[in-house]
């Protein structure tokens, strides 16, 4: 009411946020969640529309007008001459009793519009049939409102945290972290993020840390219309913050009238105090391993490990702290047997302390699979992820690439368009259409994804070889020189390039073997496969099959690369499926002939 009487006062004029917030908050500390949703709340009862206003309009970036037409009850005030220190108090005074005046008068007409709109108006007076019905969330980026920049890892660990307990429940579909973190810091309105990822929820909110204690507000929004459902505030000391999170998310679940277990679903863990030396050790460690993960390179990943490990000796029974290790011993330029044990270890253990916890069954199907070519423990890894958490688009992805390479492509497929939906602003698709020989679905998908994150060298590397496999060559030596560059193997990736300008595609090819077998001899990367694939098309099948069989013996350092582990599926290999040698070799790895 006060934020109304406020604008009201200078309708008409732009308020400030910080104008408003000073002025009905003074002497509170509040953030800017509490104005909005004063906002929101003044819209619904007067029924307007922020997006084409007749009462309260938004100044982006500024603040709020009053655009409704004023009219003063006992006249126009006439011009206030400057008061006298005699008279400030008595003007102050006067003033306030007035704004409580009005404010009573403007809360009475609002009743009778309430009273007299009872029938058409029901939802704001009772929950019963009111709200829209949500089928799918989406968490954006929870806002750091310390005032320290150094802290956006733990608002991001937050969120990551909400999405992570939101994604249990087994009735909504919850959007992934890595689309729903594009959005940090974005100016697009809500309904076009929710139109973007297909959602009809969307959870806004803040985090505050000051010592040990962490604040947070969260609000629901129906994205399509920007309507606000709910809002809350929640605070506790850090070494609770989940069970604050679980709180959070219990919240929401009855705002969407939603459980958090199917039926066939285990009741998630309960969360448990964790040490806070160990919660800080970890979410630097994620901070560390999504920078890795946008192409930093292994010393991010060797960073990570190092926080991981020191969350893990501050708190040996914090089960996500062991998943974070393993990660960061996956996708190294030169991997190791030691990475590979470290792993395997790691989420074994994640899985002894958890066994409910969905991300960590992701990780150890990976490892079953790569490198130890466990084919039938992968996959029951990965299903038992998705029972855990249906809302998983890794579990999906990684069983949809392991169906295709079994040979079961359109379940696969299927699999991998439910990542898709899951996490839209990521691809989970381009490598299983390749896979599946639809060059042209995984070259839309390439296009469509670099277009967003141009500096991606996966798919760049993937988009290498639709194109070579339909022939077109210049277009697969350019995306191959990109690739390259962008896993810093900027010498190779510019030979190749002046050997293609020289020599043509079979040129470039010959430096491209060239330039691998360096990589190898100065123990830069272990790219066994890359090479079998340069030899397969050079048409020279003993050197072809001598570089798969390294794949197979050094599957431990096979990383980066593809090795043997889509033996049967990888479309570059063709040529070598009548050799008998081939067929021996899948049969050692354990694929179907």
């Amino acid at each position: 009411m006060e934020v109304l009487v406020c604008l009201a006062r200078h309708a008409g004029e732009p308020i400030s946020k910080e104008t408003l917030l000073q002025t009905v908050w003074s002497g509170t500390f509040v953030s800017d969640d509490v104005l909005f949703r004063s906002i929101s709340e003044l819209r619904r009862v007067l029924e307007d529309d922020a997006r084409q206003p007749t009462v309260i309009q938004t100044i982006p970036k500024r603040g709020y007008r009053l655009v409704a037409p004023v009219e003063w009850i006992d006249g126009a005030p006439e011009p206030a001459a400057q008061p006298s220190p005699e008279t400030d108090r008595a003007a102050v005074a006067n003033t306030r009793l007035w704004m409580k005046t009005l404010a009573a008068i403007v809360a009475a007409l609002l009743l009778v519009v309430l009273i007299a709109n009872v029938g058409k108006r029901r939802w704001w007076l009772t929950d019963e049939g009111s709200a829209p019905a949500i089928h799918s969330l989406a968490v954006l980026p929870l806002q750091n409102l310390s005032n320290d920049a150094a802290q956006e890892y733990f608002s991001d660990g937050m969120t990551d945290a909400l999405i992570t307990d939101l994604a249990q429940i087994g009735s909504i579909k919850v959007i992934s972290r890595t689309s729903s973190m594009q959005y940090k810091q974005t100016n697009k309105s809500l309904p076009e993020i929710a139109r973007e990822l297909g959602v009809d929820g969307i959870i806004e909110g803040t985090v505050q840390r000051s010592g040990d204690r962490v604040r947070i507000t969260a609000q629901l929004i129906y994205g399509p219309s920007d309507r606000h459902l709910w809002a809350s505030n929640y605070e506790r000391d850090m070494q609770d913050v989940f069970a604050l999170e679980r709180e959070v998310t219990e919240d929401i679940a009855r705002q969407v009238q939603a459980r958090l277990t199917t039926q066939n679903q285990p009741p998630p863990r309960q969360p448990q105090p964790v040490n806070p030396k160990a919660l800080e050790n970890y979410l630097q460690g994620n901070y560390h391993l999504w920078k890795a993960g946008r192409g930093s390179g292994d010393e991010e990943r060797k960073q990570a490990a190092e926080h991981f490990q020191q969350a893990i000796d501050a708190d040996p029974s914090f089960a996500p702290a062991y998943v974070g290790l393993a990660n960061a011993h996956i996708e190294l330029a030169l991997g190791s047997s030691e990475d590979v044990a470290i792993r395997k270890r790691s989420l074994e253990k994640a899985v002894q302390l958890d066994p409910n916890y969905s991300d960590a069954h992701v990780w150890l199907g990976w490892v079953k699979w790569q490198p130890l070519l466990d084919w039938r423990g992968s996959e029951e890894e990965f299903r038992r992820a998705i029972a855990l958490n249906p809302n998983n688009a890794d579990a999906h992805d990684l069983l949809g690439l392991l169906l295709v390479t079994l040979g079961r492509t359109q379940e696969g497929l299927r699999e991998c368009q439910i990542a898709q939906q899951l996490d839209p602003n990521q691809d989970h698709t381009s490598q299983t259409l390749y896979l599946a020989r639809d060059y042209d679905g995984s070259i839309n998908m390439l296009r469509m994804m670099l277009q967003r994150d141009p500096d991606n060298s996966l798919s760049h590397g993937i988009l290498s070889q639709d194109y070579n496999r339909k022939g077109m060559y210049k277009e697969f030596i350019l995306e191959l020189v990109q690739s390259y560059s962008l896993l810093g193997y900027s010498e190779a990736a510019l030979n190749i390039q002046h050997a293609f300008a020289a020599s043509g595609y079979r040129g470039a090819i010959r430096q491209w073997a060239k330039e691998l077998e360096h990589l190898q001899q100065t123990k830069q990367a272990y790219l066994p496969g890359n090479l079998a694939t340069a030899y397969t098309i050079l048409g020279d099948k003993d050197r072809a099959f001598y570089w798969l069989e390294q794949a197979y013996e050094g599957r431990e350092m096979v990383s980066l690369d593809g090795g043997v582990f889509f033996l049967t599926a990888e479309p570059m290999l063709d040529p070598l499926r009548s050799d008998p040698r081939f067929k021996n070799l899948v049969r050692r790895v354990g694929l179907p002939q």
